[in-house]
């Protein structure tokens, strides 16, 4: 059997997601995500008597706290079968890679194993969120003058 034949015989049995499916459940589970984070945010001020930027961040922490701690008990990733995007996208799934990384290497020590692998997955987010930042402030600082 040549690597054609191979490739076509993956291609028949390999299962066929329903994008339109993905897109939807990812609209409908983001936009409730969306409404738990505001209704997190209003409890926050209400209870605690927070402006609004401090209340957005506690419930940036929530969040994040949240996706560590499911990543840790195994059931993020079989939450996001159901949820597509909807869980990824957001901070959770940054959460999530900084995590599953460091549990991933965790046998190797806290130096040689999550010191240096945590960010494997995350890093190209960061190194490319600074990139990107600089150059907007160097357009602005361009655009302003």
């Amino acid at each position: 059997m040549n690597k054609k034949q191979y490739e076509k015989i993956v291609k028949k049995h390999t299962p066929k997601e329903d994008r339109f499916i993905n897109a939807l459940s990812a609209f409908i589970f983001g936009g409730l995500l969306g409404v738990l984070a505001e209704a997190i945010t209003k409890l926050l001020r209400v209870i605690f008597n927070l402006t609004v930027l401090d209340a957005t961040v506690w419930m940036m922490i929530v969040f994040i706290f949240t996706a560590c701690l499911l990543t840790a008990l195994g059931v993020f990733d079989k939450l996001t079968t159901f949820f597509k995007a909807a869980i990824i996208i957001p901070i959770t799934g940054f959460a999530h890679s900084v995590t599953s990384a460091a549990l991933d290497y965790k046998q190797d020590g806290l130096i040689q194993g999550v010191g240096s692998n945590c960010f494997k997955m995350a890093g190209s987010v960061i190194l490319y969120g600074v990139i990107s930042a600089f150059i907007l402030v160097i357009i602005g600082v361009i655009i302003n003058v």
